[in-house]
This record gives C-alpha cells, sequence and structure tokens, in this order.
C-alpha cells in the first residue's frame, strides 16, 4: 500500500511559516508527517505550533537541540553560563517561552524522542535531528564526509536515514548506498551563496513510499508572508526582535555573535533578567 510521509523539520518558533506549510501539505495527499525537531526559539510561536502539527496527524516527535536548549533554561540545576552572551541570549528566548507556552505543551516537549525507526513497506527508516546519538553539532553538514553520513544508520538493516538540523535541503547516499534525506529548514533557511540565500521560502520534502520502495523524494517550498511574521514578534514584544527580523529577511544569525549579544544584552539588562528567572527556579 503506497505511503506519503511529510517530513517537517526546524521552525524555531516561526509559526508563520509553520501554517503556510501546513496549508500546501493539507493538499498533498499526505498520510502522516514526521517532525524532525527544534520547533522552538527564536521566533514568537509557542502553542500554536502544537496546535498546527497536532491537525496534520504528526505521528512523530524529535527533540532537536534548541528544544533541549529549552528545556535546559528551565531546569531547576541550569547550565546556564551568565558570563556566555549566548548563554544569555538562550536562556531569554528559553524565558519567552516558558511564559508563554501551556504546562502541557512544556511536557510534550521533555517527551520527544530522541532518534526514532520505523518501517513502512519493508524499507526501515532511521530518524533523527542530528546523528542518533547527539542533537547538535556540525559533522552533517551538506559538504561534509560520506563517513560522518555513515554514522546515521546504527547498522547494515537500515535502507534510509531522515535527519534536520543543518537548514538544507538533501539527498545522498551512505558508503553503503543507503539513502540520506533531510527535508531543510521551515523557519530559518539560509544559504552561504548570496543568490541562493535571497530564497526565503519554507521547506520540507514528503517520501512515497509503495510496494516496490521509494517511489518519490519530494523537495517543497512554500512562500509565506515575512512581514507577517516579524509584525507578530514585535506585537508579542519577542526579546531579540530586530536580531529575529534580520534572520527572516536575510537569513543572518547572531546566535554565536559575542559582541552583538553583548550589546543587545546590555542595552535590554538581560543579564539581570535571566539571573533572578533562573533563581526563581533553584528556589521551588
Amino acid at each position: 500500500m503506497k505511503q506519503r510521509i511529510a517530513l517537517l523539520s526546524d521552525v524555531h518558533g516561526n509559526s508563520t511559516a509553520l501554517s503556510a506549510v501546513v496549508d500546501d501539505l493539507k493538499k498533498q495527499d499526505v498520510d502522516e508527517c514526521w517532525f524532525l525537531g527544534d520547533l522552538v526559539m527564536p521566533g514568537p510561536g509557542t502553542n500554536e505550533l502544537f496546535d498546527l502539527l497536532g491537525n496534520i496527524n504528526t505521528a512523530i516527535y524529535i527533540k532537536g537541540n534548541w528544544d533541549d536548549c529549552f528545556l535546559e533554561v528551565i531546569k531547576s540545576n541550569s547550565t546556564i553560563d551568565l558570563n556566555d552572551e549566548s548563554d544569555i541570549y538562550i536562556g531569554i528566548l528559553g524565558q519567552y517561552v516558558y511564559e508563554n507556552l501551556s504546562t502541557a505543551n512544556r511536557d510534550k516537549i521533555k517527551k520527544f524522542e530522541t532518534c526514532a525507526t520505523r518501517v513502512i513497506n519493508n524499507l526501515k527508516i532511521n530518524i533523527s535531528h542530528n546523528l542518533p546519538d547527539k542533537n547538535y553539532g556540525s559533522a552533517l553538514i551538506p559538504v561534509a564526509e560520506t563517513s560522518n553520513f555513515n554514522e546515521l544508520f546504527i547498522n547494515s538493516s537500515f535502507d534510509i536515514a531522515v535527519y534536520g538540523h543543518v537548514h538544507h535541503q538533501l539527498l545522498r547516499y551512505s558508503s553503503q548506498g543507503q539513502l540520506v534525506i533531510n527535508p531543510g529548514t521551515i523557519g530559518e533557511p539560509f544559504f552561504a551563496h548570496s543568490k541562493l540565500n535571497n530564497d526565503r521560502r519554507a521547506q520540507y520534502a514528503i517520501l512515497e513510499i509503495d510496494e516496490t520502495g521509494l517511489a518519490d523524494v519530494d523537495f517543497r517550498k512554500v512562500a509565506y508572508n515575512l512581514d507577517q511574521e516579524v509584525s507578530l514578534a514585535n506585537h508579542v514584544r519577542l526579546p531579540y526582535t530586530e536580531l529575529y527580523s534580520e534572520m527572516i529577511y536575510d537569513g543572518r544569525v547572531y546566535t554565536h555573535n559575542q559582541e552583538i549579544l553583548k550589546k543587545v544584552n546590555q542595552k535590554n539588562n538581560y543579564l539581570n533578567t535571566l539571573r533572578a528567572f533562573l533563581d526563581s527556579f533553584s528556589e521551588e
């Protein structure tokens, strides 16, 4: 029996982009969806992200590194380093999500899987955010060595691996000829090549698997209203809205830019704000 599966990844709080993707995939006769991680931060989306995914038969939820970052912020023994501008950035965004996300949805993030496997019409598929045992790092960037991609396959019985994290649509093979697929990013597209970076559309993919095998891989791009997403960020007073706006329009990411983050953190007194927030958890 033919099955069509939508692969969704790296929303990063961009509810406008996710809504556009959901509208598109509802027209594609999809049987179920797999979410490959990084649902929240740095964008303004919170509970509505869960509502959107819940309305399209999302059967798998994988935990991305940004989802883990959020959970780290709200731990009573958080390892957030208040001397690191990037950690302050993560912490303030995590505070925003915590204050706007329902308890039920916080609990859902905690239950996201690190890795999953499925067998569809005799094809065995591994599903992860990055490596099966490591949802962060640069091991699987599109230009990485093939040996790195071999690590997506727990053993030789697997036929296909799907992953997210690197924000690029990708199809390539392991050393043993196993198929590797990345659906790209819904909320944060970026390209090193300037002309390609002009394309700000949301990305996802659809697998079609029939009785014979993998019949089709459809890499899709969906236009959405960038201005609407930035307006939403301003309306809800999202922290670091100016930086988020640059990411939406130009693909610029400041997560590890200590100089820029220090200026924003000092201007908004984010260090003291975050310290008070973290202290509230340590006192519980």
